[in-house]
């Protein structure tokens, strides 16, 4: 069952909006509703892993004092130079 709900949001915001559901083919209400549903799902509920995903996971080895920030900062600065 459908209720209808009226919303007071920004005009350039209500104009992007249209695009984006444009360009995605649906209607603001369907992002809207799609958008509340993920935010108001149970931060307990499973995620569900795809068996892609499962069988990927783990292949790389990383020392457990790793720095993913400081590799990527260091990467960016040496393309950068």
């Amino acid at each position: 069952m459908t209720t209808k709900l009226t919303l007071k949001l920004n005009k350039g915001t209500i104009e992007k909006a249209k695009k984006l559901a444009s360009v995605r083919k649906t209607s603001i209400s369907k992002m809207v509703e799609n958008y509340l549903e993920l935010i108001s799902k149970e931060k307990n509920e499973k995620i569900k892993i795809t068996p892609i995903v499962k069988s990927i996971a783990g292949v790389i080895k990383l020392p457990k004092n790793f720095d993913h920030k400081k590799d990527y900062s260091d990467y960016l600065e040496k393309k950068y130079e």
